[in-house]
């Protein structure tokens, strides 16, 4: 899915979130959409899959304008995974979990059993079927969650700061989760995060501050504009900190070790 976003601009009562907004994102891509909290970001998750509407401008989905006659079609079309792990979950066990979604669409019996079955396995939860939420880990909820987006067939899926209340490991399993979906099952994906480490699995990395973009590109490109990341209030990775610093000393063998560095940042 293809999505435009023209000529935006959304107010929270007086104060302009976003102010003549512009952003174009293609079909099948990876994007990570980073800042602090108040750029904006997740306010244009929300603009994309009609929870709000802006005051100004216009929002394409695959060329076609939302609005309130397309919202519910497209909406079918959308996943979006939010912050809180125990907000989503609505079946009393991980396949009720899924199914709910594909009841809401009248799907035939069999057809249902089936995509449980495959999206749950694309997650790594299919030991889990049986399980109500009780068992489950934080990040083990959010691959559920990722699952029933999934199973809807959705062209379109937003993880809008879908790790923020996990602890490392299930942060790391919603991360492998995502790169695995990226290899079996192409989708446009949108990644809302302040943290600079879970966008590295995206393509392409959009920074926003104070509802304006003031960095968009590739990774490897991103990550070098230490001075812009540091204004916009966000953590530099570790990779990159030490590559700065030994760019200042002189040893043996120095494009080498900055090679390698370079390499084990962006080997995701």
């Amino acid at each position: 899915m293809n999505i435009k976003l023209d000529n935006i601009t959304f107010k929270y009562d007086d104060e302009a979130i976003l102010k003549d907004f512009n952003l174009e994102i293609k079909s099948n891509s990876i994007v990570a959409l980073i800042g602090h909290n108040g750029s904006g970001k997740s306010t244009i998750a929300k603009l994309i899959v009609g929870l709000l509407a802006p005051q100004k401008g216009s929002i394409y989905l695959d060329n076609e304008l939302l609005d309130d006659e397309s919202i519910k079609h497209l909406r079918n079309k959308l996943g979006i995974i939010f912050q809180n792990p125990d907000n989503q979950f609505v079946g009393v066990t991980v396949k009720d979990d899924v199914a709910f979604g594909l009841e809401n669409r009248c799907l035939e019996r069999d057809e249902i059993i089936a995509r449980i079955d495959k999206y749950l396995k694309l997650v790594g939860m299919q030991d889990y079927i049986d399980a109500s939420p009780e068992e489950l880990s934080g990040g083990q909820k959010q691959r559920v969650a990722i699952a029933g987006a999934l199973a809807t067939e959705c062209e379109l899926l937003i993880l809008d700061e879908s790790t923020s209340m996990l602890d490392p490991l299930g942060t790391k399993e919603v991360g492998e989760t995502i790169k695995k979906i990226r290899e079996e099952d192409n989708k446009t994906i949108i990644i809302i995060t302040h943290d600079l480490e879970e966008a590295l699995i995206a393509d392409r990395i959009i920074v926003l501050n104070k509802g304006k973009i003031v960095l968009d590109g590739a990774k490897e490109e991103v990550f070098k504009r230490e001075d812009i990341l540091t204004k916009c209030g966000l953590k530099t990775l570790d990779s990159i900190s030490i590559l700065n610093e030994v760019k200042n000393l002189n040893y043996p063998n120095k494009e080498k070790v900055e090679e390698a560095l370079w390499e084990l940042t962006f080997k995701k």
